[in-house]
């Protein structure tokens, strides 16, 4: 609890009434099960578990003893910026989906013997749109400055006149048909190696990738990806001899370089036409198990991943949230009169521009604005590529994480294992673990009631949010310590 929110009269008189309240400590036990969430869902109704049998009842709950009458459930949102608890569980279970993949695990089907296939991590970027102020090996930007790692300068234009803000956008927002045609042009050249067409190659191996998306601090957003080799029927079957790392590497780069590997984007307007490719800086590294100082490692790799797993596009300064008009959903066109050329067709909440803020009133940067503004702009010429609802993503509408089928587990299984757990605890505190689930009848009836903390609340459940994360930074140092001490055995 920071002293700028003690100082403050409301939040320090809410503060005190919520830790002086007779259910306090009821109402800590229900912010510790959210993980300490920021914005907690509120929840009304009751549950009741009957034996189906005789009838009795076994247990019964109601929100009406808890504290203001309601339950509180953690938001479940994955970026950091809007809830760091709930963030903190998503990059949990990214965490060791990706490593699933890298190390194997037994509970998820996914072998050991994993680890002995061909697996790189690489790296794909977007192509310059012109020069941007930055920290280059020599120390000192195109500009003649030295840049400070904290200056705000970094990643901006040099010459905003100049620099080409509705390619970037564009870029971003075709990025995920990029990345799909990498992918297969990835197949087709580990083909080509082997001397087989790309029918015969499912034959022999699958190629299976986990991925996340980052953005630079130009707005531009670039892949991180595990990208690993197996035998044709998965994880559990062994690649040929003949796939190995260095093959794995070699069709990276030449499926990344290759003509195949470009999105088109026709003229619209005063709006050139564009073929996107990857930039050209591409890296490829192989994954170790344990690393020895030159390669990276299981453990580094999939902490990576998780870290920008949720984390969006506010590190270039943009909102977080969506800032398009909700009538019009973006279009700047009327739903309910959408007719060639009439004047009725422009959505009268925010006048045709798309918005529902204006952007000249927005606390983000000047670079960050113009990308934004980019995306306004563009959104009529481009209507099916909706870059105004897009606006606060820089124009990038596809999944930050996601896998191939194959690689390893499923953020769903990893949830409903997590909610299996809690249930068989909770079915043990009820003193019902010894009663077959059949045998039990399950009614319940739950109501929204809204979402957040008071002013008081907040602070209190941040506080508790703090300790919970010190007391998981403990036990994850306690596990690096282990997994080295493993690896130096090994």
């Amino acid at each position: 609890m920071t002293s700028e929110t003690l100082l403050d009269p409301t939040t320090l008189g809410d503060l005190l009434r919520v830790a002086s309240a007779d259910d306090y400590h009821r109402w800590e036990d229900q912010i510790r099960r959210t993980g300490g969430c920021s914005d907690p869902i509120h929840l009304t109704g009751w549950v009741l578990h009957k034996d189906k049998t005789t009838g009795e009842t076994l247990y019964h709950y109601s929100t009406a003893n808890e504290p203001g009458g309601r339950l509180r459930i953690a938001c479940g949102n994955r970026r950091a910026s809007r809830c760091p608890a709930c963030a903190w569980t998503y990059a949990g279970d990214t965490y060791h989906l990706i490593r699933a993949g890298l190390a194997g695990d037994d509970r998820r089907d996914i072998p050991a013997t994993v680890r002995d296939h061909p697996r790189v991590f690489a790296t794909l970027t977007a192509p310059s749109f012109g020069p941007v102020h930055n920290r280059p090996d020599r120390g000192v930007c195109r500009c003649g400055t030295r840049h400070g790692t904290e200056d705000p300068a970094l990643g901006t234009a040099i010459d905003p006149e100049t620099y080409d803000y509705a390619g970037a956008v564009l870029f971003n927002n075709h990025a995920g048909q990029l990345w799909q045609r990498f992918t297969t042009r990835l197949r087709r050249e580990i083909a080509t190696r082997a001397g087989l067409s790309r029918r015969e190659l499912s034959d022999h191996l699958r190629v299976s990738y986990g991925k996340v998306a980052e953005f630079q601090k130009r707005g531009a957003v670039h892949f991180h990806a595990v990208i690993r080799i197996d035998g044709p029927e998965g994880p559990g079957t062994p690649p040929p001899s003949w796939a190995t790392v260095g093959l794995l590497a070699d069709a990276i780069r030449a499926a990344a370089a290759h003509s195949y590997t470009s999105v088109s984007v026709p003229a619209a307007g005063d709006q050139p036409p564009r073929t996107f490719r990857w930039g050209t800086q591409l890296d490829v590294r192989p994954v170790k198990a344990f690393g020895d100082g030159s390669d990276i490692t299981e453990q580094a790799v999939a902490s990576y991943v998780a870290k920008y797993a949720t984390k969006a596009a506010e590190n270039t300064g943009t909102t977080d949230t969506a800032i398009y008009c909700r009538s019009c959903r973006g279009t700047g066109r009327s739903r309910l009169y959408d007719r060639a050329g009439s004047a009725l067709s422009q959505c009268a909440t925010c006048r045709g521009t798309g918005l529902g803020e204006d952007l000249a009133r927005l606390d983000v940067p000047e670079h960050a604005r113009r990308l934004m503004a980019a995306c306004v702009q563009l959104q009529p010429l481009y209507p099916d590529r909706h870059l105004a609802r897009w606006a606060h993503m820089l124009g990038f509408r596809g999944h930050f994480s996601s896998k191939s089928r194959r690689y390893s587990t499923t953020l769903g299984a990893l949830r409903q294992a997590r909610a299996d757990y809690r249930a068989a605890q909770e079915r043990e505190a009820l003193g019902l673990d010894d009663t077959e689930p059949d045998t039990v009848l399950v009614l319940a009836d739950w109501q929204y009631a809204g979402h957040g903390h008071t002013p008081g609340e907040s602070a209190l459940a941040a506080t508790i949010a703090r300790d919970l994360q010190l007391n998981r930074e403990t036990a994850r140092e306690a596990l690096h310590d282990q997994l080295a001490l493993e690896g130096a055995a090994a």
